[in-house]
């Protein structure tokens, strides 16, 4: 049995409550916050402590903490020698007090704390710094039904990158579609098939190869249509950055315009 002490109350120390409450093998001995206001309703699940000096021992401490917080924490925790790791993308590892055996408990996916989640389809990074350490976290990920992946702090910190491209800023042109269909009274839902078939392509398809649009195929016309309806001026610019970074990851095409969107 991995016994885990949780640190936080965010979207993730909260998903990964859930998930090792559920999980056969993992016990949470105590669920540390500040304030615990937002831990109340689980006071009758899990010891609910807002003293850091009152922490147990676990085999494992966990900072499911904002990014800025990890180091000052660390610091605080009143004991030496034990595993303690963050949950971060792009915290360094060393960041945190040496005192402690440090890792890196990385759950690669986007976090909301009323959005269901299935943790067997959650990728967790892991790094350590202590051979010692990788087993017992890879186990741990493992009890949540999760593929585990040890990388370094380099290769971390490339994947959070590319995470706030695929997440934060895709999210961020729903946003922007979804005003340009509430602008003349279209529902967004429509589509949504679109953009279940575009994620769904590159599960066999390299994103190079599952690019279609009028930029790959330099359809100057539509182009320049499209950038006559934008009326704001920030969406016009977004417009043209992305179809200029398209037309030179695929050169001009010549080819006459496709039925693609």
């Amino acid at each position: 049995m991995i016994s885990v002490i949780i640190l936080g109350a965010g979207n993730v120390a909260t998903h990964l409550y859930s998930a090792f409450k559920k999980a056969d093998g993992v016990t949470v001995k105590q669920w540390y916050n500040r304030s615990l206001k937002s831990l109340q309703e689980h006071k009758n699940e899990v010891e609910i402590i807002s003293d850091i000096a009152l922490l147990k021992d676990a085999d494992i401490y966990i900072l499911a903490v904002p990014d800025d917080a990890v180091a000052a924490l660390s610091r605080q925790l009143p004991f030496e020698n034990r595993l303690v790791v963050h949950t971060s993308g792009s915290v360094n590892i060393h960041d945190m007090d040496k005192k402690n055996l440090r890792g890196v408990f990385y759950p690669l996916q986007t976090f909301s704390k009323d959005a269901d989640l299935d943790f067997t389809h959650v990728p967790i990074c892991i790094e350590v710094l202590e051979k010692p350490s990788y087993p017992i976290l890879k186990a741990l990920a493992q009890a949540i039904g999760c593929r585990s992946h040890r990388i370094n702090g380099d290769q971390r910190s490339a994947l959070h990158l590319a995470a706030v491209f695929v997440n934060n800023f895709t999210n961020q042109l729903y946003r922007i579609a979804h005003e340009i269909t509430e602008s003349t009274g279209v529902e967004f839902d429509i589509l949504k098939p679109l953009i279940a078939e575009t994620a769904h392509k590159i599960e066999t398809l390299s994103p190079y190869l599952a690019q279609t649009g009028p930029a790959k195929r330099n359809d100057k016309k539509t182009i320049k249509k499209h950038l006559s309806l934008l009326e704001n001026d920030m969406h016009e610019a977004v417009y043209k950055l992305l179809t200029k970074s398209i037309q030179q990851t695929h050169g001009t095409l010549t080819k006459q315009p496709d039925q693609n969107p």
